[in-house]
């Protein structure tokens, strides 16, 4: 595959997360019956109801965290070239919060990411810090690591998306979740479907489960497996509710990851109505939207998202998501050994 190509592929990954957080933006921490009442079923972009917990006042189709979060991993990868600068990327983080509060946004750091750089702030060395987290704020931001990695040798990804969870969520489900997603979008970066993708993402979840602090919870690589056996072959309605009830679509990682791959199964690797799923189930919709839609991306490319759709995004640069992608793509390029990837 041509670096053209996967630099449409990066795309896709990046942008098609972008759609899928925005589409899920106005329903976040909401319950399904709520979404009902406030917007029917929704099907396109909508603005968050007055009263929304922490959407409120921000326009149809914004990007919130999820997207601002992964393009700022990106722009640190490719920034700190072999070594992962975790001093650079705490800083950047803290930076990004200054600037959310400053905007008067109400999204900001999740649990994990916030408790870890308090620590940090007090003292607490980065690799001990992110001990704790194991919620979904690296899986929800993971999609550049998948971009820049090429998906083997295996052990090589995992290894790298660890690395980037060290600082705010280095225990085994956060690293199996990242893993699992990093992995499905690399492999659609390099030609893919859907299908492969779910089942890279599985072996990697399984590696990455033995790394970083282990914390007690159902394994990741297992309920991916189960998510997407439990609702395939069923009716989208009945799938939805399946996930609801039995899978979850909260913010804890076992919940919200598998929960995105069963999207991705219902909506047969379609990324914008893998995002339209994602915005009604209620709970974390847009991260669940953001992993969902970003690897259904990549496994289309740019060219296979609706570009109507793409021009009303706001609060995303797409010449700086293509500028990102392809310094990702060049540095996959570099990885993968004089070219061999691109040249395949």
């Amino acid at each position: 595959m041509g670096a053209a190509d996967m630099t449409d592929r990066a795309m896709g990954a990046l942008i098609g997360g972008a759609l899928g957080d925005a589409l899920g933006m106005p329903t976040q921490l909401l319950s399904p019956a709520r979404i009902a009442e406030l917007y029917g079923h929704v099907e396109d972009f909508v603005a968050p109801s007055a009263d929304h917990p922490v959407s409120k006042g921000l326009p149809a189709g914004t990007i919130t965290d999820d997207t601002e979060q992964a393009l700022l991993l990106g722009r640190i990868l490719v920034s700190s070239g072999e070594c992962f600068d975790h001093g650079r990327w705490v800083n950047a983080l803290l930076d990004w919060e200054r600037d959310v509060k400053a905007r008067g946004s109400y999204d900001l750091l999740g649990p994990s990411t916030k408790r870890a750089i308090d620590a940090i702030n007090e003292g607490v060395p980065a690799e001990e810090a992110g001990r704790g987290g194991d919620t979904n704020g690296a899986a929800m931001r993971i999609a550049p690591v998948g971009i820049m990695m090429p998906p083997e040798p295996l052990d090589a990804l995992v290894a790298k998306v660890a690395e980037t969870c060290r600082a705010t969520h280095n225990t085994s489900i956060a690293i199996a979740s990242a893993a699992a997603v990093a992995a499905g979008v690399s492999l659609g970066v390099s030609g893919g479907d859907w299908r492969a993708a779910s089942g890279h993402a599985v072996a990697a979840a399984r590696l990455g489960a033995a790394l970083g602090h282990w914390v007690t919870g159902g394994d990741i690589a297992a309920r991916i497996v189960w998510a997407q056996e439990l609702v395939r072959g069923k009716a989208e309605k009945d799938a939805i509710r399946l996930i609801v009830d039995l899978v979850g679509t909260g913010v804890a990682s076992q919940e919200s990851v598998p929960a995105a791959f069963a999207v991705l199964e219902v909506a047969q690797g379609d990324a914008w109505r893998t995002a339209v799923i994602a915005a009604n189930l209620g709970g974390d919709t847009d991260t669940i939207g953001a992993i969902a839609a970003g690897m259904a991306g990549a496994c289309s490319g740019l060219s296979g998202l609706p570009q109507d759709r793409i021009a009303r995004l706001t609060g995303i640069d797409l010449a700086e998501v293509r500028m990102l992608a392809s310094d990702l793509v060049a540095a996959r390029t570099a990885k993968a050994g004089s070219g061999k990837e691109a040249a395949a």
